[in-house]
């Protein structure tokens, strides 16, 4: 129902109130337009229909409304309506162009201003839809949508790295399969890198690790017994090899037996990769006194075949009972020196 001025006492018949409570309820009465249409003064409660395939305007001009009045626009058509602002002034937060089955009310704040309220059906602007892109997955138009960054999947392992493979392409490159590898330029491969050792290390000096210690440690024992002389290294590249170095004071007292023997043995961990036991090792005669003072000095070359945490340590024996042999006796250190050296 359009706009209406009532008088004192008139009565409305059935039809006028059912339009009044139409247009209540933001329908009004149904004026359909199939072409560009400028609103006028009738339009005031009443809902604009556009139906056209092609483009269509309404045009909103002043001093045809009161503040308050109201005109529902609906676009039915295929074509986009666009509401314009004549010499009126039209603001709206949404659209004020309508795509098909869109619409909203023109509510005017004065005779020559009005705000659009888009229906949100939706409204221009509003997010119809996620469409995935370039590394990542997923989307979807409606419900919870999920988005997923195909880079972070791509990766399956600690020390993975994503890298390009060309134009808006990328891959995942494994880490590099042994402890020291480095990342190198390699035209060759798809992702342009690779891991490789390290060239142009061999016979370099990669690291060096000493030890030094002064606890006395007492041996008599006729089998190989700890002296104390450790250290531990970890190898940068399971291709290196380890110079062990060994500067060992040790004070040997005799009993009765003019001759005394030694032995010794270097340890890798657990592992004895250099002997010098079963009367072997050093030995000395006393030929005057009971005691006999002597530094140890002792090298040897290892390949670990590991970068893992690697302990070397020398141990030491008595070849008969009633010997001794103290090291770092009265707090004279003793060393052990660890080099890596690069194959």
């Amino acid at each position: 129902m359009a706009k209406q001025t009532f008088t004192t006492g008139q009565v409305l018949t059935a039809a006028q109130m059912t339009s009044l409570q139409q247009t209540a309820m933001l329908g009004g009465a149904a004026n359909a337009k199939t072409a560009s249409y400028v609103l006028v003064a009738a339009d005031a409660g009443d809902a604009i229909t556009m139906s056209n395939a092609s483009a269509t305007t309404i045009t909103v001009n002043t001093g045809l409304f009161s503040a308050g009045d109201i005109v529902t626009i609906i676009n039915l058509g295929v074509g986009v309506s666009t509401i314009t602002a004549g010499t009126a002034t039209v603001s709206t937060s949404g659209s004020l162009a309508l795509a098909q089955n869109q619409g909203g009310v023109l509510r005017f704040t004065s005779t020559s201003a009005a705000i659009f309220f888009q229906f949100a059906t939706p409204a221009s602007g509003d997010i119809e839809g996620v469409t995935a892109g370039t590394g990542i997955s997923g989307g979807g138009t409606s419900g919870t949508v999920t988005i997923t960054n195909s880079m972070a999947t791509a990766i399956d392992a600690k020390g993975d790295l994503v890298v390009g493979t060309g134009a808006d392409a990328f891959s995942r490159l494994a880490v590099g399969a042994t402890n020291g590898m480095v990342l190198t330029v390699d035209s060759a491969e798809a992702t342009g890198l690779k891991y490789a050792t390290p060239a142009g290390g061999g016979g370099k000096l990669l690291q060096v690790v000493q030890a030094v210690t002064t606890t006395a440690v007492a041996i008599t024992a006729t089998s190989l017994t700890d002296t104390n002389i450790s250290a531990t290294i970890t190898p940068t590249l399971n291709t290196s090899k380890i110079l062990v170095l060994i500067d060992a004071y040790c004070l040997i007292t005799r009993a009765s037996d003019p001759n005394i023997f030694t032995g010794a043995a270097l340890k890798r961990g657990a592992t004895t990769i250099y002997d010098r036991s079963n009367e072997a090792g050093v030995g000395g005669k006393f030929v005057n006194g009971v005691e006999m003072s002597q530094n140890f000095c002792f090298n040897y070359l290892d390949s670990p075949a590991t970068t893992s945490a690697t302990t070397y340590k020398l141990q030491f024996e008595m070849e008969q009972v009633g010997g001794s042999a103290t090291f770092q006796r009265s707090a004279n250190p003793s060393s052990i020196t660890l080099m890596e050296i690069g194959a």
